[in-house]
């Protein structure tokens, strides 16, 4: 584990010449600890840099200083045993070694990097270990020389040009590698890079170097955003007549004919570190053609206008060893609909695959590595996949869709992963098990699942209509999305917490909010409250009114609706105000009364629906239900007002109803009032009003509305 405390790399002043040409001028750079990335022109002085850091070039003046320690002035070998490992532009593979010896050369310093990570993270390297350098492409001679730096388990990596002369799928691998290395505090990394997508994917801050200085460090979203700003100060960038991000620069034209594109160079003469910006005239001139065709089932498919949205890659998961034909039939239906479909496989056989994401390059996102997935025992194996697959699920970005097949072990791998996605991109599991209980499977998510009615067991009659109505439908959604017009500005979105029992409340609150805000309601009943939570979390709303909290009372007692311990977890770390209250918290559910377990009998029981039925919560229960809840509100960062109807908290609650039983409320309260820690804007708010009542669905109303602007409320209180 590399050494993370203190700064990694503090560079102060560096100058290099080189005769008399200043090539470093008075270069100030600091690492902390992470990644940093150093973008800007040829001939700037980036590979100098990483000359001067490993002692390769002599440095004039200035401090370079690594964990505290200068090294200015040593010799490279002692630089590396420092421990900073270099991966120098250009390779520098030796022809005569095969890829396994290149790896058994530098191997040896104990770290999480080992030969068999790295044959997991690259498996093309794998399958080419006995062939010499000189045997290897560029890009698999770039992957080599990067897994030479890595198999020296350094404190620090510096980086020159990484992703130089890679495929593009190659570089997303790379990129994907650098971000897990940086999230799992393995390494320190300065990377000096062209490309401003890998450079601002890998780090959080990028340095911009001109004329042989840094000059600027930017945050990495404002410059991957900013094409201006990249126009500015690299050269890089799309000029005002060109279409938006995400839009093709082609007109329509008919089925297989031809379309000319030019193509801009924003440098049409290689530049020089005292080379201006070239003249727009100058660059549209020089401007090259690209011919392409489109084939008639994708021109059919695309949306006609003038500027199509760039299709975005969809994911096909699931275990090629044993689904493989199914899988691919299913990636065939969606291309055939004009959809770019990538192949994940998610086996955990170590057999070879095909696919454009091999189950070695997903196994490599485990904390432990792909050995902790190549296991040889089946149920170690396919938990050890799922959490790969859910963590390099979140390092992606431009997903447009996931569909799946399988059965219970394909089903349970590719569910947490899906579940990690916003709302709205379609999710799709076409299942063995999905006629019966998928609450687990589906969690708080809209994943979409499809029963399979045959097993997933080669194409035949009625697989075959299955497999392609799936990808049929789901094709439907992913092309769907993109023609849909934009949705007008709305009102900002608020969560409400709804049961039977509760819905008149909530009805007069939504009145009350609608030309404010866009109310959503969530049902309580345990994956309801998980939803509200999920889309807190996501920044899809922007407050709550948690009024009715009843899921708490099946996490306690045992009911079939049950929050878990995560309840209010998302409003705490959201630090919004909060606003909740005690509804329903007089009931436990359980199914038809046949199914209410025997030591629950002798309760007060309601039969809601044939399907449901009610108990009524002991003052007990209620004072456990108090502090459970009392905990989680002293948590919350931000303002909260939590209301107690006196009257009742449900419609079976009031005087004369079946669960109207005072000395429950008394105990609820007294123990909400007892754990909390109230102050002028963390307050408990007790009304004689039963939770029904218009007055208290007023009063909860024009609460949450001060909360939300505080400023505008004092002004109305001056007036």
């Amino acid at each position: 584990m590399a050494e993370r405390s203190g700064t990694a790399l503090d560079i102060r002043q560096l100058n290099v010449f080189y005769g008399h040409s200043h090539a470093l001028q008075g270069v100030n750079l600091a690492l902390e600890s992470g990644v940093v990335s150093v973008v800007g022109r040829n001939g700037m002085g980036k590979t100098t840099l990483c000359g001067a850091i490993m002692g390769l070039v002599p440095v004039t003046s200035g401090t370079i200083n690594l964990f505290g320690a200068s090294i200015v002035g040593e010799q490279p070998a002692d630089i590396a045993r420092r421990g900073i490992a270099y991966v120098p532009q250009g390779r520098r593979i030796w022809p005569s070694l095969t890829v396994d010896e290149h790896l058994r050369v530098v191997s040896g310093r104990r770290g999480p990097w080992s030969i068999d990570r790295i044959y997991s993270t690259f498996p093309r390297l794998a399958e080419r270990r006995s062939s010499g350098g000189g045997q290897l492409s560029g890009g698999e001679q770039q992957m080599l020389a990067i897994s030479r730096g890595l198999l020296q388990n350094p404190r620090l990596l510096v980086m020159d040009e990484p992703t130089e002369g890679l495929a593009p799928r190659i570089v997303r691998q790379v990129e994907e590698m650098l971000v897990r290395i940086s999230s799992e505090a393995s390494v320190n990394i300065l990377l000096i890079e062209q490309n401003i997508g890998v450079a601002c994917a890998t780090s959080e801050r990028v340095a911009i170097m001109v004329n042989g200085r840094i000059d600027r460090i930017v945050e990495s979203a404002r410059l991957a955003s900013d094409r201006q700003l990249q126009h500015a100060l690299l050269g890089v960038g799309r000029h005002k007549h060109e279409a938006d991000e995400g839009e093709a620069l082609e007109t329509p034209s008919p089925v297989g004919t031809a379309q000319l594109n030019l193509v801009y160079l924003s440098n049409p003469s290689n530049p020089t570190r005292w080379s201006k910006p070239a003249p727009v005239s100058v660059v549209e001139r020089s401007a090259q053609t690209q011919t392409t065709v489109d084939s008639p089932l994708r021109s059919a498919a695309a949306p006609a206008s003038s500027a199509r949205r760039r299709l975005s890659e969809v994911l096909v998961a699931g275990t090629m060893d044993t689904k493989g034909a199914e899988l691919r039939f299913i990636r065939d239906v969606l291309r055939s609909s004009g959809i770019r479909a990538r192949m994940v496989d998610l086996s955990t056989s170590g057999r070879p695959s095909g696919a454009e994401m091999p189950p070695h390059a997903i196994a490599g996102f485990h904390p432990r590595g792909a050995a902790a997935v190549f296991t040889g025992d089946r149920g170690s194996a396919v938990a050890a996949m799922t959490l790969a697959f859910e963590r390099w699920m979140a390092q992606q970005q431009g997903i447009a869709g996931v569909i799946a097949a399988g059965g219970s072990g394909a089903t349970a791998m590719v569910a947490p992963a899906m579940r990690s996605l916003p709302i709205g991109i379609p999710k799709l599991i076409l299942s063995t098990v999905a006629s019966g209980d998928v609450s687990r499977y589906v969690g708080p998510c809209d994943i979409s699942m499809m029963y399979s009615v045959a097993d997933i067991q080669g194409i035949n009659s009625i697989t075959r209509d299955v497999l392609f109505n799936a990808a049929a439908a789901f094709a439907g959604m992913v092309n769907a999305r993109k023609t849909r017009p934009e949705a007008p500005p709305s009102n900002p979105a608020v969560g409400i917490t709804m049961f039977g029992v509760t819905t008149s409340c909530v009805n007069k609150i939504m009145h009350a909010l609608e030309d404010t805000h866009d109310c959503l309601v969530f049902h309580a009943t345990g994956t309801g409250g998980r939803s509200m939570e999920k889309l807190l979390e996501t920044q899809r709303l922007a407050a709550v009114i948690d009024v009715t909290t009843t899921e708490v009372c099946d996490m306690l007692v045992g009911g079939i609706f049950p929050a878990d311990d995560q309840r209010f977890e998302a409003s705490i770390r959201a630090g919004l105000p909060y606003t909740g209250s005690c509804g329903a918290l007089d009931m436990v559910n359980f199914g038809p009364r046949d199914t209410v377990p025997e030591r629950f009998l002798n309760r007060i029981l309601y039969e809601h629906n044939p399907q449901v039925t009610l108990m009524r919560t002991t003052p007990e229960e209620n004072e456990e239900m108090g502090r459970w809840i009392g905990g989680k509100l002293n948590r919350m960062q931000g303002p909260f007002r939590f209301y107690l109807p006196e009257g009742g908290v449900s419609e079976l609650d009031r005087a004369g109803a079946p669960f109207w039983d005072p000395a429950a409320r008394r105990a609820l309260f007294a123990a909400l009032e007892q754990s909390v820690t109230q102050g002028p804007d963390r307050k408990l708010v007790r009304t004689p009003c039963h939770i029904n009542d218009d007055e208290f669905a007023a009063l909860v109303a024009s609460g949450f509305l001060e909360m939300q602007n505080p400023a505008g409320s004092a002004a109305r209180g001056a007036r």
